[in-house]
């Protein structure tokens, strides 16, 4: 049996004016071939899919066509998009005869004039291989299901929790993939759009109506005749055409079962749908002045706003202003990404006092730049710096690093987005341990768990940002209407023309 594997994912931020190139990519390593299987072979969604692989005692081999990652960012320039087309068509092409192929892509990832970019992908892929050919696709539980994504797979598996495990949505697949190819199932799909759109406070899926919805998902998966139910709350911060959350099921040639229960799932969420409206967030100046007058830290802040796991900017400066102002003991680390603020620092030199603006210099209609005057302390190489990101294990490029001391506040400003300040190995890279500070701010909105071992409470900020929690305020433009809760919706069913039948 001979299986095509292929890994591409970035999430996008239409928010974020900065649009993602192939320098982030770059930034984690673009693989193809042995190389692919070799570097990837313990982690992440290849790891799963492999491990499927062994344990099926099944002779496969695995046909490796490119693997490419580049953290969450703005919309895909066009050379990025098409650069991933032409892998996708030269390495199908040059696979010959295969018997499967394995897709993993994220699905909230959109381009430079295209909104659906692994609907175009998946597309594309069976243009190639034409209808037989199975092809089982594996997405982030992010991903915006479309009709086009729908049109061109068999079969689709997704995140079963938040935080992701992507060994274990590799594996699923895989399994899926496995079932398929052989011929020991034949997988039929139906899906539901729902017109819903939310912050991620409630996104985690231990506890509040993300549990209860993907409970729900796991009870209808003990019926043998169900091969997957997948549910996709989509990041809100995705403005296109055919946005909105979705459900999933995959059954074993039972169409009728398949339709009844992606209705059932539909409905269930629809109910559930203002539980996912509740706010925790505190407002910014709260959420510091309770940081620092913990008895003890590591307090996490969450910059809700400038998650740039959720595609932000980086180049947030709220907490830092408030901060400054409130006159915090601290210590308390920020990260930044700013080019030109790093091209001073580095000119300056290490020792230097600087009086600089910080901040601002990307997502400009949500922040203006704040004067500091501080002390450079480091200057750093980031551009090989090796962590353990979402279960995969990669050589990141951060670009130019600098250490930066402003009063109570250390910042690591980077050149690239690499992981942000969202993994404490990626300061202990560059001399700095987390643990001995009180505050640490977290540019993420729900991927707490690398900082959890020295966390001592977690505290979200309402900030706002390309990907602040209050969605009423963001600039909507393609987004289809109506959708709750911007706007009243009278029947769900209305919203999309899957769901008329």
């Amino acid at each position: 049996m001979r299986i095509a594997l292929i890994h591409i994912a970035q999430e996008t931020n239409d928010f974020n004016p900065r649009p993602t190139t192939m320098e982030d990519y770059r930034a984690f390593g673009i693989l193809g071939g042995a190389e692919m299987i070799e570097q990837q072979a313990r982690h992440g969604m290849i790891g799963g899919y492999l491990e499927a692989v062994r344990e099926s005692g099944l002779e496969v081999e695995t046909i490796p066509i490119v693997r490419g990652f580049a953290v969450a960012g703005g919309r895909l320039d066009r050379e990025s998009f098409e650069y991933f087309q032409q892998r996708i068509r030269d390495g199908l092409r040059e696979a010959g005869n295969i018997d499967g192929l394995m897709l993993q892509l994220h699905g909230a990832c959109a381009a430079e004039g295209i909104d659906d970019v692994e609907g175009e992908q998946a597309e594309l892929c069976r243009e190639i291989l034409g209808p037989d050919v199975p092809i089982v696709l594996a997405l982030d539980h992010h991903a915006n299901i479309t009709t086009k994504i729908i049109a061109n797979v068999d079969g689709i598996v997704g995140h079963r929790t938040q935080p992701h495990d992507l060994h274990d949505t590799g594996k699923i697949g895989g399994e899926m993939m496995l079932k398929v190819a052989s011929g020991a199932a034949r997988p039929v799909m139906a899906w539901r759009k729902i017109p819903l759109v939310s912050h991620q406070e409630q996104f985690l899926t231990s506890k509040g109506p993300m549990k209860d919805w993907f409970d729900a998902a796991r009870a209808l998966e003990s019926d043998p005749r169900v091969l997957q139910v997948s549910n996709y709350p989509m990041q809100p911060w995705l403005d296109v055409a055919e946005g909105g959350w979705s459900t999933v099921v995959v059954t074993d040639n039972d169409p009728d079962l398949a339709d009844k229960l992606a209705e059932q799932m539909a409905e269930h969420v629809w109910a559930l749908r203002d539980a996912f409206q509740e706010r925790e967030a505190v407002s910014v100046d709260e959420a510091v002045r309770m940081a620092d007058a913990e008895p003890e830290g590591v307090v996490v802040i969450s910059d809700t706003g400038d998650t740039v796991f959720g595609g932000s900017s980086g180049d947030s400066n709220v907490i830092l202003e408030s901060m400054l102002r409130l006159g915090i003991e601290g210590p308390a680390l920020i990260p930044m990404i700013s080019r030109d603020a790093v091209a001073r620092l580095v000119a300056a030199g290490e020792g230097a006092e600087v009086t600089l603006g910080l901040g601002g210099c990307t997502a400009t209609e949500f922040f203006t730049p704040l004067e500091v005057t501080g002390t450079v302390r480091r200057i750093a190489d980031g551009s090989d710096v090796t962590v353990e990101f979402y279960s995969h294990q990669d050589r990141i490029n951060m670009g130019r690093v600098v250490i930066f001391d402003v009063g109570p506040v250390t910042l690591m400003i980077s050149e690239l987005r690499g992981v942000a300040g969202n993994l404490p190995e990626v300061y202990r890279a560059f001399g700095i341990e987390p643990a001995e500070y009180k505050i640490a701010v977290l540019k993420t909105a729900s991927n707490f768990q690398f900082f959890a071992p020295i966390t001592s409470r977690l505290i979200r900020a309402d900030t706002r940002g390309p990907g602040q929690s209050d969605v009423f305020t963001l600039p909507w433009k393609r987004l289809p209407r109506p959708i709750h809760p911007l706007d009243k919706v009278e029947d769900w069913h209305a919203a999309h023309p899957v769901n008329r039948k």
